[in-house]
């Protein structure tokens, strides 16, 4: 006779199974493939050679223009972000009438049914010649350059991320007790510290959520630095592109693509140590 606790691990296992198995065939395996090829080296025609060597590491330092853009731009274009996304957010979990609620929230997913390649291309009309400058120029201010910039690659990572910063902080917001902003508010304290002092350290989880989510995606963004960018601002993915499609020295793409994965698991840990200090400071507050 099988227990109940043995028939409630088997139904477990097999509801798992299918999941598990997903993510062995589709994550797992490809990154140990990654791993092996980052420690081989480069056949002569191209491709991947078996070998032990640890040359790849050692030679990240070649492609540290893509390394220093992504960690300056990628950071940045995620607090920008932040920025732009945390004022919406607000708006639609506390200010918002309920019954446009979600009519709002619909309109800020609403760019994600549009291609971002579609996307960028308007961009790309708007900040060329024949867009912002030309404007410009009939005012008056000539020989303004936006696209091919860090400033037009920014603009479009805000715009093309903006709907995932912006739902992760609308739900911690929407989940805010609104009755600690009354008592915040009947003890005396400004509407400037009540948000501080409540609103904001409430809302923290939703915020390190949505900037880790951003942030990581951001760091193997191709899209926006190549058609922004112009190929004078490029990322970690589009050195990626270059060793795997053109160069085909899969050894140092795979040796690079091995350090981003481990820049994201740190992005994640230290996101989640952050949420979880929030978390328990919060529970402590409260009590």
């Amino acid at each position: 006779m099988v227990s109940s606790r043995a028939r409630r691990t088997l139904v477990t296992t097999l509801l798992l199974a299918p999941a598990s198995a997903w993510l062995v065939v589709f994550l797992v395996l490809p990154f140990i493939a990654v791993l092996v090829f980052s420690v081989g080296e480069r056949a002569p025609e191209g491709g991947y050679q078996a070998a032990l060597s640890f040359a790849q590491y050692a030679n990240l330092g070649a492609r540290s223009t893509a390394f220093w853009n992504t960690a300056i731009l990628a950071p940045a274009g995620a607090f920008a972000c932040l920025l732009v996304a945390y004022p919406v957010a607000y708006y639609l979990a506390v200010k918002a009438p309920p019954r446009w609620r979600l009519i709002l929230l619909a309109l800020v997913v609403i760019p994600f049914w549009t291609s971002l390649l579609m996307r960028s291309y308007a961009w790309m009309y708007i900040l060329g010649s024949r867009g912002i400058p030309a404007l410009l120029d009939l005012v008056g201010i000539p020989d303004v350059r936006l696209l091919n910039t860090p400033g037009s690659v920014l603009i479009g990572i805000v715009y093309g991320y903006l709907p995932l910063m912006i739902l992760p902080i609308y739900v911690s917001l929407e989940r805010l007790d609104r009755r600690l902003l009354e008592a915040s508010a009947d003890l005396g304290a400004t509407p400037f510290s009540t948000f501080f002092g409540v609103t904001l350290p409430l809302s923290l989880p939703g915020v390190m959520t949505g900037f880790s989510l951003v942030m990581i995606l951001l760091l193997g963004e191709y899209l926006i630095p190549t058609l922004l960018g112009g190929g004078k601002v490029f990322f970690i993915g589009n050195a990626l592109v270059d060793l795997f499609l053109q160069s085909r020295n899969w050894p140092f793409g795979s040796a690079i693509a091995v350090t981003l994965v481990v820049a994201s698991v740190v992005v994640l840990m230290i996101a989640n140590r952050i949420a979880a200090r929030v978390s328990g400071a919060r529970q402590v507050d409260l009590i």
